[in-house]
């Protein structure tokens, strides 16, 4: 039975492609010639496509490596940011006129300064760069606003206060500057709107109109 059937199957595919065959013969070149070319253009299209998708996977692929590269140390920046903050706060904590009058306590601070300064080169290598707010107008992509200060001198919404640093990674955020702002004086210009940072922390200050500042863990992405 099972021959039976396979040679039953054999003779129809037979009968089709005779038939096929003799459908072709029947048709005029012009007809045949037309019928071809339809065909090779869509195989064209077909293989353009296919291209294209392949060309998507590799520049994806690419992407993805080099941020896995760029980013992975995210969470471990994030950490040591703090070292250079502690750094730069034990330097704070001495005056210039303590430090002319002791020279032991001038030759700790120098050395605390060079470390800062060697800290902060490697960042660079990194690409972990420190967030200019000082003076700068408030942005919730990069500042986290901790307070309002009258300052009827200056534009309303100017950072005037930096009480922590903030630093990007790449082209991302990595922590938000902790600033004071401030308030009362002429208002400034709006800023040409953009589109939020990709890393903004959605918890602000209402009164810069925005739904809240930055702070956006980068390592979630990865």
């Amino acid at each position: 039975m099972a021959e039976e059937r396979a040679e039953k199957i054999e003779g129809e595919a037979a009968n089709t492609d005779a038939e096929a065959q003799a459908a072709e013969t029947q048709r005029s070149p012009e007809e045949r010639i037309a019928a071809l070319e339809a065909e090779v253009a869509d195989l064209k299209d077909k293989l353009l496509r296919a291209l294209a998708e392949a060309e998507n996977v590799r520049r994806r692929s690419e992407r993805q490596r080099i941020d896995a590269s760029r980013y992975a140390i995210a969470g471990f920046a994030r950490e040591v940011v703090g070292v250079a903050d502690n750094l730069n706060r034990a330097l704070a904590t001495v005056d210039a006129e303590a430090r002319a009058k002791d020279e032991k306590l001038e030759a700790l601070c120098a050395g605390v300064e060079m470390t800062e300064r060697e800290m902060l080169n490697v960042f660079e290598r990194f690409e972990v760069k420190r967030v200019e707010a000082m003076g700068k107008r408030f942005d919730h992509n990069f500042h986290e606003a901790m307070f309002e200060i009258e300052d009827a001198s200056k534009p309303a919404g100017t950072v005037i206060h930096v009480m922590e640093p903030g630093y990007t990674i790449g082209d991302r955020l990595l922590r938000p500057a902790k600033v004071g702002v401030a308030k009362g004086g002429p208002k400034a210009d709006a800023p040409p709107a953009s589109e939020p940072h990709p890393d903004a922390n959605p918890k602000a200050a209402d009164a810069y109109g925005h739904a809240e500042p930055p702070g956006g863990k980068l390592d979630e992405e990865l």
